[in-house]
């Protein structure tokens, strides 16, 4: 009798990592099940026009050889059209992206280029820095006195930590001091998350911030000075990433493609509604199309990227009062993009060039709903259809029940336009086109009742002996894709090995240091 096939919900990046591995191992039957038409989840590209849209940014860098490896062999990087070298720090190194390794040309269509990062925050009409870091650059646009109050907050801060770490609040202050905190972190996170710092796990800020600091930004900031390199074993630290030639999208379209031609089933805009289980197995999955049609999937094994309070709303038999009641409770925030097309941006930000050089500009001014913009320009310059236009990306966070989510299209191409004229980051004479992209639950809540008693929600479907939960959505955690990958990669892992090792999943981006010490010991 042919075994059941491994079912994967979801053809992200966990998803296609998951299924890829698979695949390569020799494993026999491996189906993925999709709910949208498109592929790579909110790594996805979206095309308007012959513009492309990246939904939240995509660098694709990691400190770990295992994921920077499999990315270069789905897509080569090109050589750089320029002579000499375009390093890539990762691990404390400058290594990888010489030109002499560079196999492809930026003229192929499937390649990833070498891009420079550089991300800044905009407050009261001038940019700073991102990461924040004490320089001539704060003390001219703040002040020498401002500056030397944030010097003493965070000197006071230091001296005295807030101890226990519980809160956010409470992250941000031990590493950067409570005036920095209040001027430059406390009123965007709480624009990003619609609660207060107060009210968000500190977990958050270890998973997405690390043990970055303002202390540590100044001992980069003076080893580039008199060494002229940093290190870059913090992601905030990356001054150069790869990038697909048509967007992060791109990627994963390429990888479904390999997973199809291994023999693969990739099945697009089939949504997962019944998960069966029979005592502590899962045994079959039943899902249905865009047309209603329903059908059901038996399953040696299940690999879940889908949201967890979805998974166990799904289960049949249900999960237990306590655990679905912490499912059900659990929290989202959703993502609405507004691509605006201009001619150029405001020459009071831009000077004589069309655009600025960022790849994201953080948005820390009051009175405006929107967190960040992305100039897809500086991405990749095939983002764009007309090298002489500009595609920006107006960034808001919502909720799917607020007035923000509620609005309609044009509400928010209105606002959108009006946010920029308000910022001074670009003329509304200048626009050419528009268009809204929506993505809910693209960002795991750290808050809430339910959120303080997930550990319980894991072990019970952990007891699920089957179950393989990997990804942001499907673990609940805030999770890069390089940290997605990771995690599929282990569930595959588990898979082979008949079960064994699937605990180490719940490791993957919980310190500094994993990605170092899993490459130690594989």
């Amino acid at each position: 009798m042919t075994p059941a096939p491994t079912l994967i919900i979801g053809a992200g990046p966990a998803g296609l990592t998951a299924g890829l591995e698979l695949l390569r191992a020799g494993y026999p039957q491996v189906t993925i099940l999709e709910a949208t038409d498109a592929i790579g989840g909110i790594s996805k590209t979206v095309a308007y026009k012959g513009n492309r849209i990246d939904i939240g940014g995509h660098r694709f860098f990691s400190k770990s050889d295992w994921v920077m490896d499999w990315w270069r062999d789905v897509l080569p990087v090109a050589r750089p059209m320029h002579d000499g070298d375009m390093p890539l720090g990762y691990q404390g190194q400058q290594r990888l992206l010489g030109s002499h390794e560079a196999t492809a040309r930026e003229a192929d269509d499937a390649v990833m280029l070498i891009r420079s990062r550089q991300s800044r925050i905009y407050f009261g009409g001038k940019f700073f820095d991102y990461p924040l870091k004490p320089g001539m650059g704060l003390v001219r646009n703040m002040g020498l006195a401002r500056c030397l109050q944030f010097a003493g907050s965070y000197m006071a801060a230091a001296a005295r930590p807030i101890q226990p770490e519980q809160t956010l609040e409470d992250f941000f202050i031990n590493r950067f001091g409570r005036q920095l905190y209040l001027q430059f972190f406390k009123d965007y996170t709480e624009k990003v998350w619609g609660v207060p710092c107060r009210d968000i796990s500190a977990d958050w800020g270890a998973q997405r911030i690390k043990s970055l600091s303002i202390g540590s930004a100044a001992k980069q900031a003076l080893k580039k000075i008199v060494t002229g390199k940093t290190d870059t074993q913090h992601t905030s630290l990356i001054e150069s990433f790869l990038y697909p030639k048509y967007g992060p999208g791109q990627m994963w379209e390429t990888a479904a493609a390999e997973f199809e031609r291994r023999g693969g089933r990739l099945l697009r805009g089939w949504a997962v509604d019944e998960i069966h289980r029979q005592d502590n197995r899962v045994e079959r999955v039943v899902a249905r199309d865009a047309a209603g049609q329903r059908q059901s999937f038996d399953a040696s094994a299940v690999v879940s990227t889908m949201p967890i309070r979805e998974l166990a709303q799904a289960l049949r038999p249900a999960p237990d009062a306590p655990a679905l009641a912490i499912a059900s409770g659990l929290e989202y925030r959703d993502f609405i993009t507004v691509g605006l097309l201009y001619r150029r941006m405001s020459p009071k930000v831009s000077g004589k060039a069309r655009h600025v050089n960022d790849n994201w500009i953080y948005i820390q001014e009051p009175g405006v709903k929107v967190g960040r913009v992305q100039v897809f320009n500086n991405w990749s310059p095939y983002m764009v259809a007309d090298p002489d236009t500009v595609w920006l990306g107006l960034e808001f966070f919502a909720r799917d029940d607020d007035d923000l989510w509620a609005m309609s299209e044009d509400a928010l191409k209105q606002l959108a336009v009006r946010e920029m004229q308000q910022l001074g980051l670009a003329d509304e004479a200048e626009l050419l086109d528009a268009t809204v992209l929506r993505q809910p639950k693209a960002y795991p809540g750290y808050f809430g009742a339910a959120f303080q008693r997930f550990d319980e929600l894991r072990a019970w479907l952990d007891g699920l002996d089957n179950l393989y939960l990997c990804g942001r959505n499907g673990m609940h955690r805030y999770n890069n894709q390089d940290h997605s990958m990771l995690s599929a990669r282990l569930a595959a892992q588990a898979i082979l090995n008949g079960g064994a090792g699937r605990e180490a999943i719940w490791a993957v981006n919980i310190d500094d240091d994993y990605h170092e010490e899993a490459e130690k010991k594989n």
